[in-house]
């Protein structure tokens, strides 16, 4: 098996499932009640977990708010943010085009809502647009949310500028930094960002684990009421065993990113360089410089990224696909297949591209791997070729 859809989920560290085991079997007390033994015990480990996740991304520790995933990190961000204090009556908010489902979904409720959102446009390759991000925001602004890196082209925002406009007209900025987590220098004072999302399984931690950075001095209302946990944003008992998982990611993360990022990278440029000197009809998303290490997407003109998948799947090798369809679950036929909007929104064109493809690697990745990819890949595409009515032969 290749595993190479490490933008979904990666393979946990079994370091981090060591460290977890115990608060399953021994150490299972409720953190809520460190009147005792067992409860401390809980209460002291989501203490440590905290200074690790902090200590990643250069925030404070109180900072950390634990969430259960990415998309309720970026739920709290976006609506726990409204009409707070440096919020109150405004009714804008700015986000790129390319953004997760968790931020646009989000806008799309709120509009319903009577807030005017704002999509700022990105170049072929997936950058934001500062000029038109500049002009876009008003006094009116409540909030930008721009995320570090798109998964299903890879391209790597720059934030620091970003971070520089929201401060320049004191708006809030938040960032969906889930697939760059563990793999790129992220660093919150460097962003300026008030708000920051990040999940565990991408950077080989359990799934279920999650955290918000929300800078002190940044009020936010919670998504649902009760206790007191989190400072009372994230009420209920908290999933200590997760938790402990994400805390043990970010410190190994921290030690060891410095040695498998490059690592990673020399895999990435012997894909894309491969794949690149096979076709003079295969074509690459996102920036080649600035994305995520071990990243490589592309499309083939005239075939079906499903297509690719599936055959690639069935010589056990496992990617993804940036379809041109972005679900089919919900369609009756093919005419109601939507194209992805991060593909359109980098110019991709519809007549001839049918979806795309991304490999992603993790620490774990072999250069033997690359190979067995680099290996099959020509008579995938062949096989494809012959059985599209569009290709021209």
């Amino acid at each position: 098996m290749v595993y190479m859809d490490n933008v979904a989920g990666t393979k946990p560290d079994k370091r981090v499932i060591d460290k977890m085991i115990p608060f399953y079997t021994e150490k299972y007390g409720n953190p809520s009640a460190h009147f005792y033994p067992l409860g401390r015990e809980a209460f002291e480990a989501i203490d440590e977990a905290r200074g690790y996740v902090a200590d990643l991304i250069g925030a404070e520790n109180d900072e950390i708010i634990f969430t259960s995933c990415g998309t309720e990190s970026n739920n709290l961000a976006l609506k726990g943010v409204l009409d707070t204090d440096k919020t109150k009556g405004k009714k804008h908010i700015v986000i790129s085009e390319i953004e997760h489902f968790s931020v646009q979904n989000v806008c799309m409720k709120l509009m319903n809502e009577g807030y005017e959102i704002t999509k700022i446009r990105v170049d072929e390759t997936g950058k934001v647009d500062m000029k038109a991000l500049e002009k876009a925001v008003t006094p009116e602004t409540a909030l930008v949310s721009v995320m570090h890196a798109n998964p299903e082209i890879g391209t790597v925002q720059d934030l620091k500028k970003v971070g520089e406009i929201c401060r320049k007209n004191e708006v809030l900025f938040h960032t969906d930094a889930v697939a760059g987590m563990g793999h790129a220098e992220i660093d919150v004072n460097d962003f300026g960002c008030d708000l920051l999302s990040l999940a565990g399984q991408n950077f080989y931690g359990p799934k279920g684990s999650a955290a918000l950075f929300v800078k002190n001095g940044v009020k936010l209302n919670p998504l649902f009421d009760g206790g007191f946990q989190e400072k009372g944003l994230r009420s209920g008992s908290e999933n200590v065993p997760a938790i402990v998982g994400l805390g043990e990611a970010a410190r190994i993360a921290k030690e060891e990113m410095g040695e498998y990022v490059p690592r990673m990278k020399k895999l990435q440029k012997k894909l894309w360089n491969g794949l690149d000197e096979m076709f003079d009809f295969i074509h690459f998303t996102g920036d080649k410089d600035d994305r995520l290490p071990g990243h490589v997407s592309f499309w083939i003109e005239y075939i079906e990224g499903e297509s690719l998948l599936l055959w690639y799947s069935l010589k056990d090798v496992y990617g993804a696909s940036g379809s041109a369809c972005s679900s089919n679950i919900q369609a009756e036929d093919e005419d109601e297949l939507e194209a992805s909007y991060v593909l359109t929104a980098v110019g991709v064109p519809n007549d001839i591209c049918a979806g795309s493809l991304t490999f992603s690697m993790s620490k774990y990745n072999t250069e033997d791997e690359v190979d067995r990819v680099l290996e099959i890949t020509p008579e995938i595409v062949n096989k494809l070729c012959e059985m599209s009515p569009y290709y021209n032969k």
